[in-house]
């Protein structure tokens, strides 16, 4: 669609949106910023890579290839915290998740070039995740709107210990039906890796805002503990951060995600046999 968005379309009832997988800055942003690598550091290393089975699915990728550092397409545009109360980053965000600074003094972003930054980047990515909702909806009663993402095992700047390899996020059950839930959990359950739901992340901005289970759209955010697929630094230095994705260590987490996938698909696909019987 663009030389930084990317839509793969496919004809399940599945889209698999990576938000944060990005690495590109443009020049006139990176040239303000305190640290290339800093600016880069709370990427989600290589998730997109994990999930390069979903297309054979018949998922539809939206992929975006910039960082989150130049906007944050998970956050509310209004400015709004996800979690009030608790630390966290900006639509687009001045420091990173251990809370450093990422511009050089006097460069950050003021509110007029974060608007400028929403108009070019925010909406034409959440319209595209909008037009291939409505599409697919044209073609099944129900659809999974799955929102990957990864992050560090420890930052104790944004929660206490280590986190569980799988988060499930459906905002404490309202972004998705119960049943998606339920059959997401069984998965990770049987699995090799420990889960939540409704820990410390219950979806951001977009599960939240397109999830509408009375609609027929459902979303569901899963953050994955970088540990479950790679050999995660304790303390992440520009010498040791990022790993390199290897495609072995990775192999047993792909299976289980792969597992998760069928799931969704066949959540929605129960509904289209349902209302066929209707």
């Amino acid at each position: 669609m663009s030389d930084w968005l990317t839509v793969r379309r496919g004809r399940e009832p599945l889209i698999v949106c990576f938000p944060h997988a990005g690495l590109e800055i443009p020049k006139e942003i990176e040239r303000r910023l305190a640290s290339p690598w800093l600016a880069r550091k709370d990427t989600d290393w290589w998730v997109h890579r994990l999930y390069n089975f979903a297309f054979e699915l018949g998922a539809t990728i939206i992929q975006t290839s910039l960082s989150r550092v130049v906007i944050d397409l998970n956050r509310d545009p209004s400015g709004a915290p996800l979690y009030p109360g608790q630390a966290g980053t900006d639509l687009c965000p001045l420091t990173c998740f251990d809370g450093e600074d990422l511009y050089l003094p006097h460069a950050a972003p003021c509110a007029d070039e974060i608007a400028t930054r929403r108009v070019h980047y925010f909406n034409p990515y959440h319209a595209a995740v909008s037009d291939e909702i409505a599409r697919l909806r044209r073609l099944h009663p129900r659809v999974v709107m799955y929102d990957a993402h990864a992050i560090r095992s420890r930052v104790p700047r944004l929660f206490s210990g280590a986190l569980p390899h799988l988060n499930i996020g459906s905002n404490n059950g309202t972004t998705c039906d119960p049943a998606l839930t339920a059959a997401i959990e069984s998965v990770c359950q049987t699995s090799a890796f420990d889960s939540v739901t409704n820990g410390r992340f219950k979806g951001g901005w977009a599960t939240r805002h397109y999830g509408k289970p009375s609609c027929g759209v459902h979303a569901v955010q899963m953050e994955i503990a970088f540990r479950a697929y790679l050999d995660e630094p304790n303390v992440p230095t520009p010498e040791n951060w990022p790993v390199p994705y290897a495609a072995s260590r990775a192999e047993k987490l792909r299976t289980t995600l792969s597992k998760v996938l069928m799931a969704c698909l066949a959540f929605a696909a129960q509904e289209t046999t349902e209302s066929a019987h209707a």
